[in-house]
């Protein structure tokens, strides 16, 4: 795997649009996808391994193998570094721990129960943020792996203030790679018609990150929602070019760029 390379530093023009991640930078629902993983992985682990590998950490695991990719993806990724090697499958298969997809569609079934139940909400600065950057003209895409993406937007109240929306069902209609591929980046700033060169990226998850930096983004914003703000220094060594806790900041630098 290629490195992601050095930061990029200030654009070299104008920021012209802005492409958002999803969860974790609008929608606070990764504590839910994280609750979901933990469900599914661990019912596979004391199936496969008979409880003889470390359960999942929804914080170190959900960070490193799994935050910002596809499910089928993540669940590789996590079941590989455990040891474990399961048949692929196929994407129909149901929910279970018999082979990598159909651990991806317990996790899916385990999510789609958390947000029946508790609901999901957006973070306080995403929607006075999305509305200032339209304000000034700057077109947004909201970004996911998730196939859940544009419900929930609406359901957070966001609906209609993104431009464009890439989510899971749009990366398997057009062939797109996950994360840390720049393909849904790519695509979505396509979308606004815009460039790399001129369009900024916020992210919370390290393979976005990573992502955002192999497409040659002008700007790669690291959002840490940790109360320490204890992501930061691995969203800097994954390629951001700098971190902020907030939107706020993002549309402070926007504006900036292009005052």
């Amino acid at each position: 795997m290629n490195s992601p390379g050095p930061p990029a530093g200030p654009p070299a023009g104008p920021l012209r649009a802005v492409v958002l991640d999803t969860d974790g930078v609008l929608l606070d629902s990764a504590r839910l996808h994280a609750a979901a993983w933990r469900t599914a992985l661990d019912a596979c682990l004391r199936a496969v391994a008979d409880g003889a590998r470390p359960p999942f950490d929804s914080d170190a695991d959900y960070r490193r193998f799994v935050d910002g990719r596809s499910r089928y993806d993540g669940a590789a990724a996590f079941l590989t570094a455990r040891g474990i090697d399961l048949p692929t499958g196929t994407r129909g298969d149901p929910p279970g721990v018999g082979t990598v997809w159909a651990v991806a569609a317990a996790k899916e079934r385990a999510f789609a129960e958390r947000v029946r139940r508790k609901g999901v909400t957006a973070f306080p600065d995403a929607g006075p943020a999305l509305r200032a950057l339209r304000s000034e003209g700057v077109p947004c895409a909201a970004v996911s792996a998730s196939r859940h993406a544009r419900e929930l937007l609406a359901a957070a109240g966001l609906d209609g203030l993104c431009t464009v929306v890439v989510d899971g069902a749009d990366a398997a209609r057009h062939g797109l790679a996950g994360k840390p591929d720049p393909a849904l980046f790519l695509h979505a700033t396509g979308l606004l018609g815009a460039r790399p060169a001129d369009t900024a990226v916020a992210e919370d998850a390290l393979a976005g990150v990573r992502a955002a930096r192999r497409g040659g983004f002008a700007l790669v914003v690291g959002i840490d929602r940790t109360a320490d703000k204890s992501a930061s220094a691995a969203l800097r060594e994954a390629g951001a070019d700098e971190t902020a806790g907030e939107l706020t900041a993002l549309v402070r630098r926007v504006r900036g760029e292009r005052g």
